[in-house]
């Protein structure tokens, strides 16, 4: 399902104009960003939780030349899957 997709079913559930339907969408990913961005962490209670992770810089190496190299610290967001969305796709 595409973010379009889910804009679509939720202007069909909510009989909304697919506009709304899109500026809500686009809202709720926003927020999530937003929240991702400065370190805070987004719970849903059972569908899952979103956080940011620190990735440790660390050795790699170049698949086409074979060299290694230095990877830089990062950081990432991870996403975990609640217990009502595990059980959802049993």
């Amino acid at each position: 399902m595409t973010k379009d997709n889910l804009a679509e079913a939720l202007a069909a559930k909510f009989e909304l104009p697919k506009s709304k339907a899109v500026e809500m969408v686009n809202a709720l990913f926003d927020t999530v960003t937003t929240s991702l961005s400065k370190g805070e962490e987004v719970s849903i209670a059972g569908f899952g939780a979103f956080k940011v992770s620190a990735r440790k810089a660390r050795s790699g190496v170049n698949p086409r030349t074979g060299e290694k190299i230095q990877i830089a610290a990062t950081k990432v967001p991870k996403f975990k899957a609640g217990k009502g969305l595990k059980d959802a796709v049993k």
